[in-house]
């Protein structure tokens, strides 16, 4: 599964969204799985990868998409975790927290599909100043994550969080916010183009009487301008509710959604014209804008197991840190993670601003490429960072891949998601071979993963 140039004008929409049938020049095999697991997660270990392998791809896709039970241990252990957190008061402490389920959780789509909201519906905790509002907006991007869209920016709509951060805590008749209404038509729900300076004052409207009080969201009927509106063409005395369902029965809406998706999940650029996105806008319209179906859509199709999906997308620093350890069964201290991606750019919970990360190419420049060999460095260096139940060398020998061209090989297999160059390969059969096992084959590892191949996902 190798890169290559393309042009999207050129990729038949029909054949892009077909199922993925394994075939002779396209095999499900553990190069396959390993590609399905680290976009629809953030990367699998030797076993998953081997289990998935012998599974079919409808079967992973149904795995990743199953609910955990309500008493799973690790959920348990999360909501103490949270609780600890909380219990400090710093929104700091957040950020470590949700490298641990990143890391740990056995759900990782859910996780992944967080995150890419988390970008979506950008709130930063340095204005939101509170730890317990950003945890319960985070819990509400996790519960619709694959799920209700509609139900999602309902919800962001009063999410406290949300409307500290735009400026909407207190949103009065006589002097409608602005703010909200603009970016939950252009950033959230329709984007540029699709609505006017009038459907933003007069969605502004809508929300008039939505406060925040006391960490809670409250509807003030005294402050709500309960006058007809007009919005995209239609009048009624619309809530903010009725704005919503409004604003995504526009066509542009599940296109735009699309768009987003397939960009996050499929490849970075260039963006996907509307030819290519109406099999999966049309899915999400037939849904009701529940996201579920769409991204099994992508999973399973041609176009997302291609050479034009396969190490197309530059690794986010949360993808890169956290795929890098899931990949080896590791674990790590999850502050010296969370520190980390802060460094190279992605500070969870305190996006740059509201439009969130740009994301692909901006990730990459020799600036942020030498902050990653660092952050690896610092990572593999930290008596905290282990593989399995301990070391590399324990974890290959379980698989019977402790000598070193196998190692080598191995490695490439579970971390790259194109062909380790040969001279490569051999450089680093060479640097395994020599000195202390253990410390070798952490020198490989460093080596490999600050490799540009290692920056595609």
């Amino acid at each position: 599964m190798t890169a290559m140039a393309f042009d999207w004008q050129t990729i038949d929409p029909e054949w892009s969204w077909s199922e993925y049938a394994p075939r002779g020049e396209a095999p499900w095999n553990a190069e396959r799985a390993s590609h399905l697991l680290r976009r629809a997660g953030f990367a699998a270990g030797p076993d998953t990868v081997r289990r998935a392998a012998e599974l079919s791809p409808k079967e992973v896709i149904d795995g990743l998409f199953a609910d955990p039970p309500d008493d799973e241990p690790f959920e348990r252990e999360s909501r103490d975790l949270s609780g600890a957190v909380l219990a400090t008061g710093d929104a700091k402490n957040l950020a470590p927290w949700w490298f641990h389920r990143m890391l740990h959780s056995p759900q990782p789509l859910r996780e992944k599909a967080t995150l890419f909201w988390h970008g979506h519906f950008a709130t930063s905790a340095d204005k939101v100043n509170d730890g317990q509002l950003m945890f319960e907006q985070n819990a509400l991007l996790r519960e619709h994550a694959l799920g209700d869209f509609t139900a999602m920016v309902q919800g962001i709509s009063r999410d406290p969080a949300m409307l500290i951060y735009l400026d909407s805590a207190t949103n009065r008749k006589s002097h409608p916010n602005e703010n909200y209404a603009r970016e939950v038509m252009e950033l959230f729900c329709l984007g540029e183009g699709n609505y006017t300076e009038q459907d933003v004052r007069q969605v502004a409207r809508c929300f008039t009487g939505w406060e925040v009080r006391r960490k809670k969201f409250r509807f003030n009927a005294y402050q709500f301008d309960s006058g007809e509106k007009t919005i995209l063409g239609e009048t009624a005395a619309f809530t903010g509710e009725d704005a919503v369902r409004r604003i995504l029965e526009e066509p542009a809406s599940p296109r735009f959604i699309a768009r987003k998706l397939v960009r996050f999940f499929v490849r970075d650029e260039p963006d996907a014209p509307d030819t290519l996105l109406e099999p999966l806008a049309e899915q999400l319209r037939n849904d009701n804008m529940r996201v579920g179906g769409a991204l099994r859509r992508i999973f399973a199709s041609r176009l997302f197991f291609s050479a034009h999906a396969a190490a197309q997308k530059v690794r986010s620093p949360v993808e890169l840190l956290v795929g890098l350890l899931r990949a080896l069964d590791g674990s790590a201290n999850v502050r010296v993670l969370a520190d980390a991606s802060d460094q190279l750019g992605q500070a969870v919970f305190r996006p740059p601003s509201v439009k969130g990360w740009d994301g692909g190419r901006a990730w990459i420049n020799s600036a942020t490429l030498l902050g990653r060999a660092n952050s690896v460095r610092r990572l593999l260096n930290d008596e905290n960072t282990r593989f399995g139940r301990g070391g590399l060398v324990e974890l290959a020998r379980r698989f019977d891949q402790s000598e070193p061209s196998r190692f080598v090989r191995w490695l490439a297999t579970l971390l790259l998601a194109v062909p380790l160059p040969s001279d490569v390969e051999r450089q680093l059969v060479r640097l395994a071979e020599r000195g202390e096992q253990e410390t070798n084959f952490r020198e490989v590892l460093y080596s490999m993963a600050t490799l540009p191949e290692f920056q595609l996902a």
